[in-house]
């Protein structure tokens, strides 16, 4: 398993220095100002590329680039709508001034307007530290009280639908703002400057998608990015939907196993793949983490391990991000898991015997709180979560582990 890290570029309060402190093999970044649909030029991957490779003090960081994350799939692509054949035609270009570069594992995702959702982006845990949390009840509040999208109290239950109005009733404007603020984050671009007018006008271009018809452009795009990234040797991974159950009224179609299986199948390739992440599809109860590792782990291209506390048994909860061993999903099974992949690709021969992964957001501990960091990735809490997977990954690697082939731990790492 090749541990990695995500970085948002020069601006990222943490650095190139932390980074490499923090004991990573590999960069995980991308162009961030660029606007969805435009071409990543070679010049700018190239600046990318250069900025990684060198630390504070102009020394060589001895890290790379390795996986884009993301490349992002424009509003149009999803809509089929304006420019979306243009922005195919980019996105081909751009993977090619990728692979060019030698970056041969691209992420992105297809959710609709909202990468993420989030209703608290620094809520209190008892000890001090804060995580990032979504309050189901508080979410019905925007949708009902603070957005008023149409009919949106259908979408919850008689008890959250109360509750979110006692909640909005108690909520003055400087709260209300806040809440709104908080869910908006996840949608690209500059969330400060979105209004509520601005949001309804996203969520009205998707009245007439619905599930079913985005699946299809889905599979549309795949039909015409695949095979060029087969051509050019690189592994497409599509992260799941955040969280994995629809809001808003939006369609998601990337939420279970079941929705990656029929997206694998509709485009059979080496280059079609997954982006496993443990957090996403773990704050809904029927996704079997370590199960679908075993049964997509072929087409598993990048892994995203964090771990989140749902709240409920319910699939659309509340739910809050936990530490990396502390959170529902077992995240012992599931790098056994990977690690029982690995060595299966290996019998196999195959050039991507180990998986990238990172860590995947983190709670703010320590100086975290001051630093201010993106949502999710602090420095501190990241790497205390690195740091707890990278001991599970040693321990499941030891040779005194792998040869009790009578345990339940032994067995998974056994290839298959």
């Amino acid at each position: 398993m090749r541990q990695t890290w995500r970085w948002f570029g020069p601006k990222d309060q943490v650095s190139v220095d932390d980074m490499l402190q923090a004991g990573v093999e590999g960069v995980v970044t991308a162009l961030h100002h660029v606007p969805a649909g435009e071409v990543w030029a070679p010049a700018q991957i190239e600046r990318r590329q250069r900025e990684v490779a060198v630390m504070r003090d102009g020394a060589p960081s001895g890290l790379a680039w390795e996986v884009a994350e993301s490349l992002p799939v424009s509003e149009d692509i999803k809509k089929q709508r304006g420019a979306w054949r243009q922005h195919i035609a980019n996105y081909k270009t751009s993977l090619a001034n990728l692979a060019d570069a030698g970056i041969e594992t691209v992420c992105y995702n297809f959710m609709p307007v909202l990468d993420w959702t989030r209703t608290d982006l620094a809520w209190r845990l008892p000890n001090g530290a804060t995580c990032m949390r979504f309050d189901l009840a508080d979410f019905a509040a925007f949708d009902i009280h603070i957005l008023g999208r149409p009919g949106a109290g259908a979408d919850f239950s008689a008890a959250v639908v109360a509750e979110a109005g006692r909640r909005a009733a108690a909520m003055d404007g400087a709260a209300r703002a806040a809440l709104t603020r908080n869910i908006v984050f996840g949608l690209p671009g500059a969330a400060e400057h979105l209004t509520l007018d601005d949001v309804r006008r996203h969520l009205s271009e998707y009245d007439a998608i619905s599930a079913e018809r985005l699946r299809g452009h889905f599979i549309a795009f795949l039909e015409e990015v695949v095979p060029v990234a087969e051509k050019l040797g690189l592994r497409l991974c599509c992260h799941p939907d955040d969280p994995p159950f629809p809001l808003l009224g939006l369609p998601r179609v990337m939420s279970t196993e079941a929705d990656y299986a029929a997206m694998l199948k509709a485009v059979d390739s080496p280059a079609n793949g997954i982006t496993l992440c443990s957090g996403s599809l773990g704050a809904r109860p029927d996704n079997d983490l370590p199960g679908m590792m075993r049964r997509l782990g072929r087409r598993v291209h990048f892994l995203h391990l964090r771990n989140v506390r749902r709240e409920s048994r319910v699939i659309a909860g509340s739910f809050y991000e936990a530490d990396h061993l502390g959170g529902d999903t077992d995240m012992v099974a599931l790098i056994a898991a990977v690690l029982a992949e690995e060595a299966r690709r290996r019998t196999e021969g195959r050039a991507d015997q180990s998986i990238p992964f990172r860590p995947d957001h983190g709670q703010d501990i320590l100086d975290d709180l001051h630093r201010r960091a993106q949502p999710g990735y602090p420095a501190i809490g990241r790497l205390k979560g690195l740091a707890e997977l990278r001991g599970v990954i040693t321990a499941l690697s030891h040779p005194l582990v792998a040869a009790t082939g009578g345990s339940a731990t032994g067995a998974a790492l056994r290839p298959t």
